[in-house]
């Protein structure tokens, strides 16, 4: 069959196939640790699912506008203001099912064929598929080890030219853990003005950091607020990832495009799981701190158990929930050791080349598991590991 040429680079995320070859060994009767998927083990509280339960008995299942009822929008702009420093107001806000809309349809409206696009390598396979589907050319941006993973900055500067329309940031990160410090943000902001590009911050793990640390957002500095989009969501801190409800913050232009954007693709995000949003932002909160915690806990556990096994290094993230050690003194690739790993070990993690060409010589672990998991999996990864 022959396709437009837009689809011919989209490739499956890899995460997806390891779980997928991982699923097939547990039904041979084997036992599995899942390591592989970025996605909360703990449940969604029960405040958040009464609330939708109450809007679904109370007929709020109908259409709504596309761009998210007016409440939810009014309360994630007056908590963007309090807690990122921004000066927005409802008409910024664009409610979408999951964040991934909220990354693609601003991408779609600002890139155009032969556009350029910076991104992190590694990082999340979307960016570099959004990309090529708006028609624009890939520049992947390496992050550095050595810095916490945030960017090559002297490589970002030099990657720069007149068809740079978009700096896809994301901090913390997927797959690294890693944080932009804020000094990072102001060098990159001074840039974007400079060449005058929008940036898009992907800030989907902004309440999951560590050791008291905050991860800054590149829109509340100087002159960044009119070429910055904030895409945010409710999946990783309210555990909500099967309820598709996420948001962008961006300039009022710009988002009225992306709701005819919505309009005339998805209709409108689900009246009901907005409602559920609502409570997330207004209702308890000790519960999403009670979970970072125990994240903190078991990256420690992890980070301290990856160092001891041979030929692996790891740095301690500073947010999100992944570990994403070095391995190269294992004379082994990313994939051959990821391999090796799920099949003598069974524990499912995945290859750092998931997320770009840059994440050879790495391996990516969530501890979105049990302490009790995570000890298991490192003691099979240590049996196998002084085997080789």
């Amino acid at each position: 069959m022959r396709f437009a040429q837009r689809v011919h680079h989209l490739k499956a995320e890899g995460a997806y196939h390891v779980l997928a070859r991982a699923q097939a060994l547990e039904a041979e009767g084997r036992n599995i640790i899942h390591l592989e998927i970025g996605e909360p083990d703990f449940n969604t509280a029960p405040h958040i699912i009464n609330a939708a339960m109450t809007a679904i008995q109370k007929g709020l299942t109908r259409y709504n506008p596309p761009s998210g009822i007016l409440e939810l929008r009014e309360i994630i702009a007056g908590q963007a203001n309090k807690q990122r420093g921004l000066e927005v107001r409802a008409d910024n806000i664009v409610i979408s099912p999951g964040a991934k809309p909220n990354l693609f349809f601003p991408t779609l409206c600002l890139v155009g064929p032969g556009d350029e696009v910076l991104y992190p390598d590694p990082g999340f396979p979307t960016y570099e598929a959004m990309i090529q589907v708006a028609g624009g050319v890939p520049v992947p941006v390496p992050l550095l080890e050595d810095k916490d993973f945030s960017f090559d900055l002297e490589t970002l500067e030099g990657l720069l030219t007149e068809r740079t329309k978009l700096i896809v940031l994301n901090s913390p990160s997927n797959p690294t853990g890693g944080v932009i410090p804020r000094e990072d943000c102001e060098r990159i902001a001074e840039l974007a003005i400079r060449h005058n590009c929008w940036v898009l911050s992907d800030e989907i793990y902004s309440r999951l950091t560590y050791d008291g640390l905050t991860a800054p957002s590149i829109a509340a500095l100087p002159g960044m607020a009119d070429r910055t989009i904030i895409v945010d969501g409710f999946s990783k801190t309210y555990c909500m990832t099967g309820w598709r409800l996420g948001f962008g913050i961006m300039p009022r232009e710009l988002a009225q495009q992306v709701q005819l954007m919505l309009t005339h693709s998805i209709g409108c995000t689900a009246h009901f799981t907005q409602y559920a949003g609502i409570e997330a932002l207004t209702g308890p909160q000790s519960w999403v701190d009670d979970m970072v915690r125990e994240y903190q806990k078991r990256r420690d556990l992890l980070v301290e158990g990856l160092n001891e096994l041979p030929g692996v290094r790891c740095k301690k993230p500073q947010g999100a929930f992944y570990a994403f050690p070095n391995i190269r003194a294992s004379g082994k690739t990313s994939e051959e050791l990821a391999n090796l790993i799920l099949e003598k070990a069974g524990v499912a993690l995945l290859p750092g080349t998931a997320f770009g060409s840059r994440g050879e010589g790495y391996l990516r672990l969530s501890y979105a598991n049990s302490q009790e998991n995570i000890r298991e999996a490192l003691q099979r990864m240590a049996e196998v590991l002084r085997q080789m």
